[in-house]
Protein backbone atom coordinates (compact mmCIF):
# COMPACT_ATOMS: atom_id res chain seq x y z
CA UNK A 1 0.00 0.00 0.00
CA UNK A 2 0.76 3.25 -0.69
CA UNK A 3 2.49 5.12 2.41
CA UNK A 4 0.46 7.83 3.56
CA UNK A 5 0.79 11.42 5.28
CA UNK A 6 -1.91 12.19 7.98
CA UNK A 7 -3.45 15.78 7.13
CA UNK A 8 -7.10 14.80 6.92
CA UNK A 9 -8.89 16.24 10.42
CA UNK A 10 -11.44 14.06 12.39
CA UNK A 11 -14.30 15.86 13.74
CA UNK A 12 -13.17 14.88 17.39
CA UNK A 13 -9.88 16.30 16.68
CA UNK A 14 -11.49 19.25 15.70
CA UNK A 15 -13.29 19.54 19.05
CA UNK A 16 -10.14 18.91 21.14
CA UNK A 17 -7.87 21.47 19.11
CA UNK A 18 -10.97 24.15 20.13
CA UNK A 19 -10.12 23.18 23.80
CA UNK A 20 -6.83 24.44 23.14
CA UNK A 21 -6.90 27.28 21.91
CA UNK A 22 -10.02 28.25 24.38
CA UNK A 23 -7.00 27.39 26.69
CA UNK A 24 -4.60 29.00 25.26
CA UNK A 25 -2.16 26.32 26.54
CA UNK A 26 1.08 25.69 24.30
CA UNK A 27 1.47 22.28 22.16
CA UNK A 28 2.94 19.70 23.22
CA UNK A 29 6.99 19.82 23.58
CA UNK A 30 8.99 17.86 20.93
CA UNK A 31 11.34 15.65 21.99
CA UNK A 32 14.35 16.72 23.28
CA UNK A 33 18.13 15.08 22.63
CA UNK A 34 18.26 12.90 25.07
CA UNK A 35 18.43 9.29 25.48
CA UNK A 36 15.33 8.13 27.20
CA UNK A 37 13.28 5.81 24.93
CA UNK A 38 10.32 6.77 22.66
CA UNK A 39 6.69 6.45 24.60
CA UNK A 40 4.98 2.84 24.68
CA UNK A 41 2.97 3.92 21.84
CA UNK A 42 5.81 4.79 19.40
CA UNK A 43 7.16 1.66 19.88
CA UNK A 44 6.56 -0.90 16.72
CA UNK A 45 6.03 -4.50 16.21
CA UNK A 46 9.05 -6.80 16.11
CA UNK A 47 10.38 -6.86 12.29
CA UNK A 48 8.75 -9.25 10.30
CA UNK A 49 10.04 -13.03 9.68
CA UNK A 50 11.03 -14.73 6.92
CA UNK A 51 13.11 -11.59 5.96
CA UNK A 52 16.22 -10.54 6.48
CA UNK A 53 16.84 -6.90 9.15
CA UNK A 54 17.80 -4.13 7.83
CA UNK A 55 22.06 -3.29 7.92
CA UNK A 56 22.13 0.01 8.77
CA UNK A 57 25.21 1.76 8.85
CA UNK A 58 26.43 5.48 9.29
CA UNK A 59 29.83 6.95 8.07
CA UNK A 60 30.75 9.86 10.33
CA UNK A 61 31.48 12.75 8.31
CA UNK A 62 30.99 15.79 10.83
CA UNK A 63 34.36 17.19 12.13
CA UNK A 64 34.50 20.10 14.38
CA UNK A 65 35.47 21.84 11.78
CA UNK A 66 31.69 21.76 10.20
CA UNK A 67 30.32 23.51 13.86
CA UNK A 68 30.45 26.87 12.73
CA UNK A 69 32.24 29.85 13.98
CA UNK A 70 29.22 31.93 16.52
CA UNK A 71 31.63 35.05 15.85
CA UNK A 72 30.97 34.10 12.03
CA UNK A 73 28.03 32.30 11.60
CA UNK A 74 27.10 30.32 8.35
CA UNK A 75 24.22 28.38 6.76
CA UNK A 76 24.36 24.89 8.04
CA UNK A 77 25.50 25.50 11.80
CA UNK A 78 23.97 24.76 14.97
CA UNK A 79 21.69 26.54 17.03
CA UNK A 80 23.79 29.05 19.27
CA UNK A 81 23.68 28.74 23.02
CA UNK A 82 22.75 24.55 22.73
CA UNK A 83 24.80 22.78 25.61
CA UNK A 84 27.24 19.76 24.88
CA UNK A 85 24.71 17.03 24.94
CA UNK A 86 22.82 18.83 22.01
CA UNK A 87 25.98 19.54 20.25
CA UNK A 88 26.64 15.89 20.23
CA UNK A 89 22.89 15.32 19.13
CA UNK A 90 23.63 17.62 16.14
CA UNK A 91 26.69 16.28 14.62
CA UNK A 92 24.92 13.00 15.19
CA UNK A 93 21.90 13.81 13.20
CA UNK A 94 24.10 15.89 10.70
CA UNK A 95 26.00 12.58 10.00
CA UNK A 96 22.21 10.85 9.41
CA UNK A 97 21.24 13.52 7.66
CA UNK A 98 24.61 12.98 5.27
CA UNK A 99 24.10 9.22 5.25
CA UNK A 100 23.58 7.69 1.76
CA UNK A 101 21.07 4.64 2.09
CA UNK A 102 21.58 1.48 0.23
CA UNK A 103 19.36 -1.89 -0.47
CA UNK A 104 20.94 -3.68 2.36
CA UNK A 105 19.81 -0.45 4.85
CA UNK A 106 16.15 -0.81 3.18
CA UNK A 107 16.88 1.48 0.17
CA UNK A 108 13.52 1.67 -1.66
CA UNK A 109 12.41 -0.70 -3.60
CA UNK A 110 11.20 2.96 -4.55
CA UNK A 111 12.54 6.05 -3.55
CA UNK A 112 13.59 9.46 -4.79
CA UNK A 113 16.68 10.06 -3.85
CA UNK A 114 19.23 7.96 -1.29
CA UNK A 115 19.70 10.70 1.45
CA UNK A 116 19.06 13.35 2.80
CA UNK A 117 21.06 16.10 1.92
CA UNK A 118 20.83 14.79 -1.73
CA UNK A 119 17.53 17.04 -1.58
CA UNK A 120 18.71 19.67 0.86
CA UNK A 121 22.09 20.46 0.44
CA UNK A 122 22.30 24.22 -0.68
CA UNK A 123 24.61 26.41 0.35
CA UNK A 124 25.16 23.83 3.27
CA UNK A 125 23.37 20.09 4.63
CA UNK A 126 19.92 21.34 5.21
CA UNK A 127 19.34 23.48 2.56
CA UNK A 128 17.48 23.52 -0.34
CA UNK A 129 18.35 22.82 -3.85
CA UNK A 130 16.88 22.67 -7.64
CA UNK A 131 15.55 18.76 -7.24
CA UNK A 132 11.62 18.68 -7.70
CA UNK A 133 9.66 15.63 -6.52
CA UNK A 134 6.13 14.59 -9.04
CA UNK A 135 3.00 14.72 -7.57
CA UNK A 136 -0.25 13.56 -9.47
CA UNK A 137 -3.80 12.64 -9.61
CA UNK A 138 -6.77 13.26 -11.34
CA UNK A 139 -10.63 14.44 -11.16
CA UNK A 140 -13.21 12.20 -10.65
CA UNK A 141 -16.54 13.92 -10.60
CA UNK A 142 -15.17 16.95 -10.25
CA UNK A 143 -13.29 15.99 -6.85
CA UNK A 144 -9.54 15.56 -6.28
CA UNK A 145 -8.60 11.77 -6.38
CA UNK A 146 -4.69 11.04 -5.65
CA UNK A 147 -4.97 7.42 -7.01
CA UNK A 148 -4.02 5.93 -3.62
CA UNK A 149 -4.36 2.43 -5.46
CA UNK A 150 -2.32 3.59 -8.53
CA UNK A 151 0.82 4.74 -6.27
CA UNK A 152 -0.28 8.26 -6.01
CA UNK A 153 -0.08 11.20 -5.55
CA UNK A 154 3.37 11.10 -4.42
CA UNK A 155 6.28 9.57 -7.66
CA UNK A 156 9.07 7.76 -6.62
CA UNK A 157 11.05 8.04 -9.92
CA UNK A 158 13.79 5.61 -8.99
CA UNK A 159 13.64 1.81 -7.79
CA UNK A 160 16.48 -0.49 -6.67
CA UNK A 161 15.41 -2.94 -9.99
CA UNK A 162 14.44 -2.42 -13.36
CA UNK A 163 11.36 -4.68 -12.65
CA UNK A 164 9.85 -2.33 -9.93
CA UNK A 165 9.93 1.40 -11.45
CA UNK A 166 7.00 3.32 -11.00
CA UNK A 167 5.79 5.61 -13.53
CA UNK A 168 3.16 8.12 -13.70
CA UNK A 169 0.13 6.08 -14.44
CA UNK A 170 -1.74 7.25 -17.63
CA UNK A 171 -5.09 7.90 -15.50
CA UNK A 172 -3.34 11.08 -13.98
CA UNK A 173 -4.53 14.06 -15.82
CA UNK A 174 -2.89 16.38 -12.99
CA UNK A 175 0.51 16.46 -12.32
CA UNK A 176 2.49 18.78 -10.38
CA UNK A 177 6.28 19.35 -9.42
CA UNK A 178 7.61 20.29 -5.85
CA UNK A 179 10.73 22.05 -4.92
CA UNK A 180 12.95 20.63 -2.17
CA UNK A 181 12.97 23.63 0.54
CA UNK A 182 15.12 24.62 3.32
CA UNK A 183 15.69 23.31 6.71
CA UNK A 184 17.31 26.34 8.39
CA UNK A 185 15.56 27.28 11.29
CA UNK A 186 12.68 24.41 11.56
CA UNK A 187 13.31 24.13 15.27
CA UNK A 188 12.17 27.74 15.98
CA UNK A 189 9.33 26.95 13.59
CA UNK A 190 8.38 23.95 15.56
CA UNK A 191 8.16 25.81 18.73
CA UNK A 192 6.11 28.31 17.97
CA UNK A 193 2.61 27.31 19.85
CA UNK A 194 0.11 26.44 17.37
CA UNK A 195 -2.37 29.44 19.40
CA UNK A 196 0.20 32.01 18.02
CA UNK A 197 -0.43 30.58 14.05
CA UNK A 198 -4.20 30.19 14.58
CA UNK A 199 -4.68 33.76 15.76
CA UNK A 200 -2.88 35.20 12.36
CA UNK A 201 -6.35 33.58 10.61
CA UNK A 202 -8.61 36.31 9.38
CA UNK A 203 -11.98 36.20 9.94
CA UNK A 204 -12.24 39.22 7.44
CA UNK A 205 -9.81 39.33 4.61
CA UNK A 206 -7.72 42.43 4.70
CA UNK A 207 -6.45 43.59 1.02
CA UNK A 208 -8.18 40.05 -0.32
CA UNK A 209 -5.90 38.05 2.41
CA UNK A 210 -7.18 35.75 5.20
CA UNK A 211 -5.37 32.54 5.57
CA UNK A 212 -6.27 28.79 7.00
CA UNK A 213 -4.68 27.19 9.40
CA UNK A 214 -3.62 22.93 8.24
CA UNK A 215 -4.93 21.17 10.84
CA UNK A 216 -3.01 17.70 10.91
CA UNK A 217 -3.28 14.76 13.51
CA UNK A 218 0.54 14.66 14.43
CA UNK A 219 1.50 11.17 13.75
CA UNK A 220 3.76 10.86 16.60
CA UNK A 221 1.45 12.06 19.60
CA UNK A 222 -1.84 11.19 17.98
CA UNK A 223 -2.89 14.45 19.12
CA UNK A 224 -4.83 17.50 16.24
CA UNK A 225 -2.02 20.00 15.92
CA UNK A 226 -1.19 22.74 13.82
CA UNK A 227 1.08 21.64 10.37
CA UNK A 228 3.72 23.85 9.16
CA UNK A 229 6.60 21.61 7.86
CA UNK A 230 5.96 20.80 3.85
CA UNK A 231 4.41 23.06 0.76
CA UNK A 232 0.36 21.93 1.91
CA UNK A 233 2.06 22.17 5.87
CA UNK A 234 1.39 18.50 6.20
CA UNK A 235 2.80 17.80 8.71
CA UNK A 236 3.30 19.49 12.73
CA UNK A 237 6.34 18.23 14.12
CA UNK A 238 9.64 17.13 12.75
CA UNK A 239 9.82 13.80 14.37
CA UNK A 240 6.40 13.31 11.57
CA UNK A 241 8.39 15.03 9.00
CA UNK A 242 11.26 13.09 9.50
CA UNK A 243 9.61 10.01 9.29
CA UNK A 244 7.66 10.52 6.25
CA UNK A 245 10.77 11.99 4.39
CA UNK A 246 12.39 8.48 5.14
CA UNK A 247 9.60 6.29 3.85
CA UNK A 248 8.36 8.25 1.05
CA UNK A 249 11.66 9.97 -0.60
CA UNK A 250 14.44 6.85 0.27
CA UNK A 251 11.71 3.99 0.92
CA UNK A 252 12.87 3.20 4.82
CA UNK A 253 10.39 2.12 6.27
CA UNK A 254 10.06 3.15 10.41
CA UNK A 255 7.67 3.41 13.57
CA UNK A 256 5.49 5.64 12.36
CA UNK A 257 5.31 4.78 8.80
CA UNK A 258 6.04 1.25 8.92
CA UNK A 259 4.36 0.31 5.38
CA UNK A 260 6.32 0.38 2.23
CA UNK A 261 5.07 2.12 -0.89
CA UNK A 262 4.74 -0.60 -3.54
CA UNK A 263 5.18 0.36 -7.16
CA UNK A 264 1.94 1.83 -8.58
CA UNK A 265 0.18 0.15 -6.11
CA UNK A 266 1.43 -3.65 -7.61
CA UNK A 267 2.12 -5.80 -4.70
CA UNK A 268 3.48 -8.78 -6.43
CA UNK A 269 6.18 -6.06 -7.44
CA UNK A 270 7.20 -4.86 -3.89
CA UNK A 271 7.08 -8.72 -2.72
CA UNK A 272 9.70 -9.53 -5.51
CA UNK A 273 11.93 -6.58 -5.16
CA UNK A 274 11.47 -5.95 -1.34
CA UNK A 275 14.15 -8.29 0.74
CA UNK A 276 14.40 -6.20 4.33
CA UNK A 277 12.04 -6.60 7.00
CA UNK A 278 9.73 -3.77 8.57
CA UNK A 279 10.20 -1.54 9.82
CA UNK A 280 13.86 -1.29 8.41
CA UNK A 281 14.65 2.24 10.79
CA UNK A 282 14.31 0.45 14.22
CA UNK A 283 15.32 1.97 17.59
CA UNK A 284 19.13 1.65 18.81
CA UNK A 285 18.32 0.45 22.09
CA UNK A 286 21.77 1.95 23.39
CA UNK A 287 20.17 5.45 23.04
CA UNK A 288 16.54 5.02 22.86
CA UNK A 289 16.69 6.45 19.07
CA UNK A 290 16.42 5.50 14.80
CA UNK A 291 17.61 6.80 12.10
CA UNK A 292 14.35 8.98 11.92
CA UNK A 293 15.09 11.00 15.54
CA UNK A 294 19.01 11.23 14.57
CA UNK A 295 17.92 12.91 11.71
CA UNK A 296 15.11 15.49 13.68
CA UNK A 297 17.84 16.26 16.18
CA UNK A 298 19.81 18.05 13.02
CA UNK A 299 16.92 19.70 11.60
CA UNK A 300 15.87 20.93 15.46
CA UNK A 301 19.18 22.24 16.27
CA UNK A 302 19.88 23.95 12.81
CA UNK A 303 20.29 27.55 12.91
CA UNK A 304 18.01 29.88 11.11
CA UNK A 305 19.57 31.51 8.20
CA UNK A 306 22.31 33.60 9.45
CA UNK A 307 21.58 37.98 9.79
CA UNK A 308 23.19 39.80 6.89
CA UNK A 309 23.37 43.84 7.79
CA UNK A 310 20.91 46.05 5.64
CA UNK A 311 22.00 48.28 3.00
CA UNK A 312 20.75 51.98 2.71
CA UNK A 313 18.93 50.42 -0.23
CA UNK A 314 17.74 47.10 1.60
CA UNK A 315 16.40 49.33 4.92
CA UNK A 316 14.23 51.47 2.34
CA UNK A 317 13.24 48.34 0.58
CA UNK A 318 11.26 47.14 4.12
CA UNK A 319 9.54 49.90 3.76
CA UNK A 320 8.35 49.05 0.20
CA UNK A 321 7.84 45.74 1.85
CA UNK A 322 5.14 46.95 3.69
CA UNK A 323 3.66 49.35 1.44
CA UNK A 324 2.92 46.50 -0.95
CA UNK A 325 1.03 44.60 2.19
CA UNK A 326 3.72 41.41 1.89
CA UNK A 327 4.12 41.81 5.04
CA UNK A 328 0.10 40.14 5.29
CA UNK A 329 0.99 36.41 4.31
CA UNK A 330 4.66 37.23 4.94
CA UNK A 331 4.74 38.04 9.24
CA UNK A 332 8.13 39.20 9.77
CA UNK A 333 8.38 37.71 13.12
CA UNK A 334 6.69 35.45 15.63
CA UNK A 335 7.23 34.35 19.34
CA UNK A 336 8.08 30.34 19.78
CA UNK A 337 6.89 28.87 23.34
CA UNK A 338 8.08 26.24 25.33
CA UNK A 339 10.45 23.75 24.48
CA UNK A 340 12.60 21.13 26.30
CA UNK A 341 15.98 22.90 24.39
CA UNK A 342 16.35 26.16 25.70
CA UNK A 343 17.85 27.50 23.01
CA UNK A 344 14.71 27.39 21.30
CA UNK A 345 12.53 28.60 24.44
CA UNK A 346 10.67 31.84 23.55
CA UNK A 347 12.66 33.13 20.97
CA UNK A 348 12.00 35.28 18.18
CA UNK A 349 11.40 33.70 14.95
CA UNK A 350 11.94 35.90 12.22
CA UNK A 351 10.88 33.58 9.55
CA UNK A 352 8.48 36.10 7.22
CA UNK A 353 5.77 33.09 7.34
CA UNK A 354 2.44 33.13 8.42
CA UNK A 355 2.53 29.36 8.46
CA UNK A 356 -1.12 29.60 7.02
CA UNK A 357 -2.69 27.84 3.65
CA UNK A 358 -3.81 30.86 1.43
CA UNK A 359 -5.80 30.45 -2.15
CA UNK A 360 -3.09 31.09 -4.73
CA UNK A 361 -5.34 30.76 -7.45
CA UNK A 362 -3.33 29.62 -10.38
CA UNK A 363 0.24 29.52 -8.57
CA UNK A 364 -1.66 26.68 -6.92
CA UNK A 365 -0.57 23.29 -7.67
CA UNK A 366 -3.90 21.48 -8.09
CA UNK A 367 -2.77 18.70 -5.71
CA UNK A 368 -5.53 18.28 -2.44
CA UNK A 369 -3.37 16.97 0.26
CA UNK A 370 -4.88 16.94 3.65
CA UNK A 371 -7.16 20.47 4.99
CA UNK A 372 -5.35 22.07 1.87
CA UNK A 373 -7.58 22.49 -1.59
CA UNK A 374 -5.78 22.44 -4.80
CA UNK A 375 -5.33 26.31 -5.17
CA UNK A 376 -3.93 26.67 -1.27
CA UNK A 377 -0.35 26.54 -0.40
CA UNK A 378 1.25 27.46 2.45
CA UNK A 379 2.94 30.83 2.52
CA UNK A 380 6.82 29.96 2.48
CA UNK A 381 9.57 31.66 5.16
CA UNK A 382 11.96 34.16 3.85
CA UNK A 383 14.27 33.81 5.62
CA UNK A 384 17.28 32.90 3.71
CA UNK A 385 15.84 33.51 0.15
CA UNK A 386 18.67 34.61 -0.94
CA UNK A 387 20.20 31.25 -1.01
CA UNK A 388 17.21 29.30 -1.77
CA UNK A 389 16.81 29.72 -5.58
CA UNK A 390 14.70 28.89 -7.75
CA UNK A 391 11.48 30.24 -5.98
CA UNK A 392 7.85 28.99 -5.97
CA UNK A 393 6.43 25.10 -5.02
CA UNK A 394 7.77 23.89 -8.47
CA UNK A 395 10.89 25.96 -8.91
CA UNK A 396 9.37 28.20 -11.94
CA UNK A 397 10.42 31.11 -10.85
CA UNK A 398 14.88 31.61 -11.68
CA UNK A 399 14.72 34.54 -9.17
CA UNK A 400 13.12 36.73 -6.93
CA UNK A 401 11.25 39.20 -9.02
CA UNK A 402 9.72 36.56 -11.31
CA UNK A 403 8.32 34.40 -8.20
CA UNK A 404 6.82 38.03 -7.00
CA UNK A 405 4.88 38.28 -10.88
CA UNK A 406 3.79 34.82 -10.40
CA UNK A 407 1.90 35.13 -7.45
CA UNK A 408 -1.95 35.25 -7.63
CA UNK A 409 -5.12 34.59 -5.62
CA UNK A 410 -4.98 36.09 -1.98
CA UNK A 411 -1.26 37.65 -3.42
CA UNK A 412 -2.60 39.44 -6.16
CA UNK A 413 -3.38 42.69 -5.25
CA UNK A 414 0.58 42.47 -3.69
CA UNK A 415 1.39 41.60 -6.93
CA UNK A 416 -0.09 44.32 -8.37
CA UNK A 417 1.39 46.75 -6.27
CA UNK A 418 4.27 45.21 -6.78
CA UNK A 419 4.31 45.44 -10.85
CA UNK A 420 3.32 49.18 -10.16
CA UNK A 421 6.55 49.93 -8.45
CA UNK A 422 9.25 52.23 -9.90
CA UNK A 423 12.34 50.30 -11.13
CA UNK A 424 14.21 51.91 -8.35
CA UNK A 425 11.55 50.77 -5.85
CA UNK A 426 11.43 47.33 -7.29
CA UNK A 427 15.01 46.99 -6.38
CA UNK A 428 15.07 48.57 -3.04
CA UNK A 429 12.48 45.47 -2.29
CA UNK A 430 14.46 43.18 -3.98
CA UNK A 431 17.54 44.12 -2.26
CA UNK A 432 15.46 43.61 1.26
CA UNK A 433 14.05 40.29 0.12
CA UNK A 434 17.94 38.83 -0.42
CA UNK A 435 18.86 40.17 2.98
CA UNK A 436 16.62 38.65 4.87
Amino acid sequence: MKAKTNGTLLSAALISLSGLVLAQSQPPRPPGPGTQPPPAGQRPPPPQQGMRPAQRTQTPQTTQADMGNPLQPRFGDPLPGITTAERAAFVNGRNEFLNRENPAGGLGPIFNRDSCVACHGGPAPGGGSPINVTRFGTLTNGVFDPLTALGGSLLQERSITPQSREVVPPQALIRARRNSTPLFGLGLIEAIPDVTILAGVRTTPVDGVKGKASMVIDVTSGQARVGRFGWKAQQATLLAFSGDAYVNEMGITNRFFPTENAPNGDTAKLAAADQVADPEDTIDPANGKADIDRSADFMRLLAPPPPVTLSASAAQGRNVFNQVNCHLCHTPTMMSGDSPVAALRNKAVNLYSDLLLHDMGTLGDRIVQGDASGTEMKTPPLWGLRASAPYLHDGRAPNVDAAIRAHDGEAKGSRDRYNALTPAQKQQLLDFLNSI
